[in-house]
């Protein structure tokens, strides 16, 4: 995925999946310039981290 789109997920109000290495993720935040994301996963709020854009994969239909 790139950081536009990521940012735009980020930004929307609806809800789209996005898996970090199979894992389904919420993004908190995007660093376009950067190429980077803040994200956690669904289960785990707590567990923030910082990771490449490029490993994010928006799932379509189940299927990423």
């Amino acid at each position: 995925m790139d950081a536009n789109r990521a940012k735009e997920i980020a930004d929307s109000p609806d809800m789209t999946i996005v898996s970090y290495f199979g894992v389904p993720v919420f993004i908190e935040h995007v660093n376009t310039g950067a190429g980077t994301a803040r994200i956690h996963p669904l289960d785990s709020p707590d567990e923030e981290q910082t990771v490449p854009v490029d490993v994010l994969a928006e799932e379509f239909n189940g299927e990423s």
